[in-house]
């Protein structure tokens, strides 16, 4: 399966529009990156708050073991102690859950930034990519059918007749359509370049060839 014409204008502007997707992929995942770094900031106060909740309850639980130590009385001091360590846990485990939403948001954002502007441009790249893939892999398919080497011209060139634009086809040489009806080789090649120059493939050289400058018919 070929991946590109093989006339240099075809193929040049084929090799333009992958660069350009490929630019375009890079360019959002950068700009993806950036909108997720940005975005990433916003974790900061919850990272501060899960700090601080932490902190506080390991202290209040290192006050309430000491409180607790006293006698007689030690369990009425621990108490206020553990409520401000369970409420210190409270406080991490919300700065926590703060930052795990801003992660979420910055991925979901970040994947959206590469999705839907890449997805949008390969729509609308990958059919005619594809397409013509198709199309120049048939077209070899069609040169190697004939027999004793001899390319298979015939439906190359009624394609050519029947959507060919009519400016193409005037500038052929005259008596062409009359040619291809009868059969002529040279005919035949001429309107199959036609057909071949659209996909930007080349015919094989040698054989008869129309009188548009491409060579002669074989004796």
């Amino acid at each position: 399966m070929r991946l590109y014409a093989d006339r240099p204008d075809r193929r040049a502007r084929q090799l333009v529009g992958d660069l350009g997707l490929l630019v375009w992929v890079l360019l959002w995942v950068l700009v993806a990156r950036l909108v997720r770094g940005a975005v990433l900031v916003l974790a900061e106060p919850g990272r501060a708050m899960e700090d601080l909740g932490r902190s506080l309850s390991d202290s209040m639980g290192a006050a309430a073991a000491v409180a607790d130590d006293v006698p007689v009385v030690g369990d009425e001091l621990a108490a206020p102690f553990g409520s401000l360590g369970r409420a210190g846990g409270s406080v991490a485990g919300a700065g926590q859950s703060t930052q795990d939403a801003v992660h979420t948001l910055a991925a979901v954002l970040a994947v959206l930034l590469v999705v839907l502007p890449v997805g949008w441009l390969v729509l609308r790249w990958a059919p005619a990519r594809l397409g013509w893939a198709r199309e120049a892999a048939a077209v070899d398919r069609l040169l190697r059918s004939g027999a004793q080497g001899t390319p298979d011209l015939e439906l190359l060139a009624a394609r050519a007749m029947a959507t060919a634009p009519l400016t193409e086809l005037a500038r052929l040489p005259a008596g062409t359509g009359a040619g291809w009806r009868a059969g002529d080789p040279a005919a035949l090649r001429a309107l199959a370049d036609l057909e071949a120059r659209r996909l930007g493939v080349r015919l094989p050289t040698g054989g008869p060839v129309g009188a548009d400058g491409l060579g002669q018919p074989t004796v």
